[in-house]
């Protein structure tokens, strides 16, 4: 349950941001369509999954959160997104 909670978070944050979903997860994957660009720039900072790349221009990256996970980490997480963006 606190997963879940932790990736509600992520998600209704970085939609308020701007992000695309490539799909809407109920679980504690979050999965966002990125510019390719974007993408190259997150993972200088982030660790996630390439999950596909729906055409030349987009990757959809994986985001998931654990038991372990904190606000702290969420918040720290959605500063690197606001630089990306």
């Amino acid at each position: 349950a606190h997963a879940i909670g932790m990736a509600e978070m992520l998600k209704r944050e970085l939609k308020d941001m701007g992000y695309t979903f490539y799909l809407d997860s109920p679980t504690n994957q979050q999965f966002l369509l990125l510019t390719n660009e974007q993408a190259e720039r997150l993972k200088r900072q982030v660790l996630f999954s390439t999950w596909e790349r729906p055409d030349e221009m987009h990757t959809v990256i994986r985001l998931a959160t654990s038991w372990a996970t904190t606000e702290e980490n969420v918040q720290k997480l959605l500063q690197v997104f606001d630089e990306i963006m």
